[in-house]
Order: structure tokens, then sequence, then C-alpha cells
């Protein structure tokens, strides 16, 4: 019951991150901004999570799990709550900011908690942990359209709802957790980026990151739709983001390795990238930038579950740590990528964020292949899995 209380409240928090797509022209209209102003929602938000990271594992290592658990989410369910009253971009951005420290004191803390609580050991917690991101990510643009058509205002207010159940599930079925036998510095994230395996996974899923969050942030203004069309087409995005999590990585990974299908999954996003832009540069061709859109899902939903057991694997550092040091480097791809897309897609040319984020994803295969000597931890564990590959990518 632990397990499930902190899966669901994961699952709110990462409606989180989808619920404001289909809304975003409506905010635009709403407010009277720009593109590029109301992709700062996006921004604010994963900078401040970003940052925050590093201060996680500080702060549960003296507080304990559950209570930074609880910390999180009450912030969400209060920031959330002030976003929906705000009355100009400016205080929309600093509630979503708010809302990104909370994010980050839960996210960072419920995967540790789950892998902890979990009977099926870390492969199978880890597994769950982004099911749940994957269904957070499909229900958020579901739950945005339905009460986004209504008002803007309104997916602000049932998040902070929904997360406010989240807390009480917390609070009733978790069992407090121990804290650990040696509480952790302040500097132990960024030191923990000192292996080069954890900093080449970590830079490797910026640049994901960064194609991650163009197609995320960008998209809806392009699409044309009303709210309940834009949720829909990444509604269909986030079941392919979920299925890929739960059911494609496992098997690709016992087939062909971590790494490979790192590799697999960072071109299939890059094509898919390119035909978003093309599709978006013909005009009139809306069937395809929504075919691409949903698909881009795919290897989305490969890249998060293997980089989360890689990061997870591949140094020696204690997971909270290694999980925060990580989620600090990628998540500041999801902080750059929002504006610089749209302002790119503003001023230059709708086709051009995706061309840009086609080459983050070749710019990230680059680093996995020239410092591929650092991940061999990562041969190890899928021989352990029984990779049949796994010795010919550690010999090259």
């Amino acid at each position: 019951m632990s397990v499930w209380a902190t899966a669901f409240a994961a699952v709110v928090a990462f409606m989180g991150i989808g619920l404001v797509d289909p809304i975003l022209p409506s905010i635009a209209q709403g407010l009277n901004a720009t593109p590029s102003q109301v992709s700062l929602l996006f921004t604010s938000y994963f900078l401040v999570t970003a940052v925050a990271m590093l201060v996680t594992g500080w702060v549960s290592s003296r507080i304990g799990g559950k209570r930074t658990l609880l910390a999180g989410l009450a912030l969400v369910v209060v920031f959330a709550a002030l976003a929906g009253t705000s009355t100009s971009v400016a205080e929309l951005v600093g509630f979503r900011a708010g809302w990104g420290l909370g994010n980050a004191l839960f996210v960072a803390t419920a995967l540790a908690v789950i892998v902890g609580a979990a009977s099926g050991g870390a492969e199978s917690a880890i597994i769950l942990y982004e099911a749940a991101l994957g269904l957070g990510i499909s229900a958020g643009p579901l739950v945005g359209a339905l009460l986004g058509d209504w008002n803007w205002r309104a997916p602000f207010f049932g998040t902070a709802t929904l997360m406010a159940a989240g807390l009480v599930l917390i609070l009733t079925l978790l069992k407090a957790t121990p804290r650990p036998r040696e509480k952790t510095r302040l500097s132990a994230p960024i030191r923990a980026l000192a292996h080069g395996g954890l900093s080449t996974t970590a830079f490797t899923a910026l640049f994901y990151n960064f194609a991650f969050f163009t197609v995320l942030a960008f998209t809806p203004f392009i699409l044309g739709m009303s709210p309940y069309g834009i949720g829909a087409v990444f509604f269909g995005w986030g079941v392919c983001v979920a299925l890929a999590s739960v059911f494609g990585a496992p098997p690709l990974q016992r087939r062909l390795g971590s790494v490979k299908v790192l590799h697999l999954s960072l071109a299939l996003l890059a094509v898919f990238q390119l035909g978003i832009g093309l599709s978006a540069y013909e005009g009139s061709w809306q069937a395809g930038v929504i075919a691409f859109t949903v698909l881009t899902g795919v290897p989305i939903g490969l890249n998060n579950t293997v980089f989360t057991e890689s990061a997870m694997e591949v140094s020696d550092a204690p997971r909270p740590v290694a999980s925060a040091g990580y989620n600090f480097v990628r998540w500041m791809g999801g902080a750059l990528a929002p504006f610089i897309a749209t302002k790119l897609g503003e001023d230059v040319g709708v086709a051009v964020p995706y061309a840009l984020g086609a080459a983050c994803c070749l710019i990230g295969m680059a680093v996995l292949y020239l410092r591929r000597h650092h991940l061999r931890s990562l041969i190890e564990v899928d021989a352990d899995h029984g990779v049949r590959d796994a010795a010919p990518v550690a010999t090259s």
C-alpha cells in the first residue's frame, strides 16, 4: 500500500508536466501574452526543479523520506492553487517556479521510496515509477483539456485538489521511512557527477530533454486546435510514452543492452522531430504534425526508462545522490528548450525548433559514443541480466 500510495501521488505529480499543454494557447490569449512568454511556464518550473534537485538529498537525509514527500506535495498544492489565481504571465511563471520546488522534493524522493519499499527489486520498482510517469504525462493533457475548455484556470485548481488527495494517502498509508545512517552533504550530487559514467549519462540526457521539451512546449502552438484537440493528440503521445516505458524498454534492454537502446531511441526521436518540422514547414499537412508528434512518445518512453535505470546503476554513488546529480543536469534541458524553441519558432520559422531538437539527439548519440568507455559498468549490469550483445559493446 505504501508503494501504491506513492505511485498514485507520482502520477499526479507528472500530470503537472503535460497539464498545461492543451491550454497554452488559451493562457496566451487570456493573459495577452506571446507563445514565448507563455513558454516560460516550463522554463521556470524546470529551472527551479533542476536546482532544487541539489538539495533534495540533503533535506531527506535530515527529515526522512516521508516528511520530504509531504513537504513537496504541500508546496505543489499551494502553488498550483495560486497559479489558478494569476492575473499576469509574470505571476503565473512565478507560481510555477514554486510548484517546481515542490515537484523536485517529491519526485527525487519518490523514486528512492518506491525502490526501498517495493518487493520486486530495483528494476521492477523503476519500471513502476516510469509507468507512473507515463500515466501521469498521458493523463495530464486529458485533464488539462477537459478542465481547460471550461476555463484555463481550472486545471491548476484540479491539480491542487488531486495533489491534496495524494498528500492524504501518503500521510496515512506510507510508513515513516528510516533516515539514512549518514547525512548527505550539499555537495554530494555535484561530487557524484565527477564519475565519468554518471556525467556521460546526465549530459546525454540534457540534450535528449532539450529535444523532448521542444515537442512538448512548442507543438501546441502549431497544431491550430482546440484544447480538446490538443489534449487528444498529447494523450495519444502519452500512451505511447507509457507503453514504451513499461513494455518496450525492458525486452529491448535484454536483447540489445542499455547503450544500444539509447542510440536507437535517440535516432528515432531525431527522425520523428524532422518529420514534425517538415510537416509544419509545408503548412497544410496537419496530419503529419499529429502523427509524428504521437510517434515521438515511443522513443521518449524508451529513453525515460533506460536513462533512469542507467543513472541508478552506472556509478557507485547512493541512488538518491546519483538521482539528484543526474536530474540536476538533465532538467536543465527541460528548462532551456521551451523558451529557445518557441522563440526560434516565432522569429525564424516553425520547422527550426525541430531541426535543433533533432541536432540535440545526434549530439547526445555522439556523447554516448565518444565516452563509451565510461559506460562499462552498464555493460556488466546488462551481462548479469543475460543481454546477448553485452560483451561486444564493452570491447568497442
